[in-house]
């Protein structure tokens, strides 16, 4: 991963997304607004809203994760899955841009059957996760993106129900890394990437 310590007066460092150049980067970087005390205090939340009502912005985000399974020993991608919501919206488009399917990820009880299902926990509770059978071919190669890495209990849910479908996890892509919360740390066993890192 292209690393910077540039992070300007966000706080955010332009990570992977450097490898577009870093005034488009920068640019990227500074449509993401910051929210005090949402959805309550202590937590700042980082409104991506505004990058992806900007067309140029989201389609540099696109080519960012695009360039990133491109380059030399990038990541072998069959079909793109995106964790439910934003991993919608940038999944699909970077799917179109690699020439390859895409999976949703959804929430409990959004798809019809049959579907696989996986349970994991979060810090005010538990949730569930899945995925419809057979959209995912067993010994297929798959991307899963996310906008937001936090704790990471949500993206290694999406792992293993990856891995429930007979596929194997090529990558795990992130818009930001929250990395005070120490997701990274919990992929160890996967190789993860965000485009932009916070602090």
């Amino acid at each position: 991963m292209t690393e910077t310590n540039d992070s300007g007066s966000n706080g955010i460092s332009i990570a992977a997304l450097a490898a577009i150049g870093a005034d488009r980067a920068n640019r990227v970087r500074s449509l993401i607004r910051a929210v005090p005390g949402f959805p309550h205090e202590p937590i700042v939340f980082q409104d991506i809203t505004p990058l992806l009502a900007d067309g140029a912005a989201f389609r540099d985000v696109i080519e960012a994760f695009a360039l990133l399974c491109e380059q030399p020993g990038g990541p072998k991608v069959d079909v793109v899955a995106g964790i439910e919501a934003r991993g919608f919206v940038l999944g699909a488009p970077l799917a179109i841009r690699l020439g390859v399917g895409f999976v949703p990820l959804r929430k409990a009880g959004k798809l019809p059957p049959p579907v696989t299902h996986v349970e994991y926990q979060l810090e005010y509770g538990s949730a569930a996760m899945e995925i419809t059978d057979g959209t995912i071919k067993p010994g297929a190669s798959v991307l899963v993106i996310d906008d937001v890495l936090a704790t990471g209990g949500t993206a290694l849910a999406a792992a293993s129900l990856v891995e429930k479908a007979g596929a194997s996890v090529a990558a795990l892509m992130f818009l930001l890394d929250l990395s005070d919360l120490g997701g990274m740390a919990r992929l160890g066993k996967y190789r993860a990437e965000a485009l932009l890192r916070f602090p």
